[in-house]
């Protein structure tokens, strides 16, 4: 575990209307079952302790075990953090899932429950329909599960429907330098206008714009032994990419004491990019993501940033 001092990080915004004063920086999946449980708990304690008051979990990552290192980070007390759990089966009752994770947590309600990954429209209208998910998720918040609904997602045009609708309170979905130009152009001015909070993820497009890996340091299996690296950015290139498109929060995965210093040191660090820059870094996303599978995050009709 790193010893090295973190630089602090102070509330800066309102989340949307929840009210709630966030970093602009928050604490992504944390899940890794190839690093120990102690280290995953000191690392999340680690950024808690520089000041990070959004932490992300869901029951999907890593069958649970993020969600029990997040209760374990957090028992005790969690006084000032806003904490976001996921519905991970989308058209199961709800009910039962907002308690099986709070169980894993060891709590007796989180901040935000969002769909998880609503990427389809049609899946969006059948969350929005009356007795649906969200309908379902409103009864959870009023018996005190949870404060406030959202979802996530991987389409803008589900992302628009659901800013429109009034019924989420945060929405959760890509910006980085690789991601569909309607998140940035459409979707976040919208989310704003609205008073609907954003939180980003995919920074760094799961890692492919950093390393050669199809996602989550999955090696490349089509790469021959040898074969020199492909094009890459770095930590500091794609979090000033992404503070500069100023989402109210963005996530960032810091499983390892490594991966942690080197994201916040960034982000305590970062300016914004002129418009010249940002597009330099675009067009440099866009080699350093070639021949790295799928870009699962964008639609696939999706034209590409830029």
């Amino acid at each position: 575990m790193s010893t090295a001092p973190l630089p602090r990080f102070t509330p800066r915004r309102a989340l949307g209307r929840t009210g709630f004063i966030a970093t602009p920086v928050g604490i992504g999946d944390i899940a890794d079952r190839a690093v120990p449980r102690a280290t995953l708990v000191a690392t999340l304690r680690r950024a808690l302790d520089a000041g990070l008051n959004v932490i992300d979990t869901a029951p999907a990552y890593e069958e649970g075990l993020s969600e029990e290192v997040v209760g374990e980070a957090l028992r005790g007390g969690r006084e000032g953090v806003f904490l976001i759990d996921k519905v991970d089966e989308l058209d199961a009752p709800v009910a039962p899932q907002v308690e099986a994770s709070l169980r894993r947590l060891g709590l007796d309600a989180v901040d935000l429950f969002a769909f998880h990954g609503v990427s389809e429209l049609s899946a969006w209208e059948a969350l929005a329909a009356p007795g649906g998910g969200l309908a379902q998720l409103a009864a959870c918040v009023r018996a005190g599960q949870a404060r406030f609904r959202g979802i996530s997602s991987h389409h803008p045009e589900v992302l628009l429907a659901a800013v429109r609708s009034g019924l989420c309170d945060v929405v959760m979905f890509p910006l980085g330098p690789f991601v569909d130009p309607r998140y940035v152009g459409d979707v976040l001015p919208l989310a704003r206008s609205r008073g609907v909070g954003v939180v980003s993820f995919k920074t760094f497009g799961a890692g492919k714009l950093l390393g050669d890996t199809e996602g989550y340091g999955r090696p490349l299996e089509t790469r021959p032994p040898g074969a020199a690296p492909l094009p890459h950015l770095s930590v500091e290139e794609c979090v000033r990419y992404t503070l500069t498109l100023d989402p109210d929060v963005m996530l960032m995965g810091m499983s390892h004491p490594g991966e942690q210093d080197a994201a916040l040191h960034a982000a305590q660090a970062w300016r914004p990019l002129a418009s010249e820059e940002l597009a330099r870094v675009r067009e440099r996303a866009r080699a350093a993501i070639q021949g790295k599978g799928k870009v699962w995050w964008d639609p696939p009709e999706a034209s590409r940033a830029g």
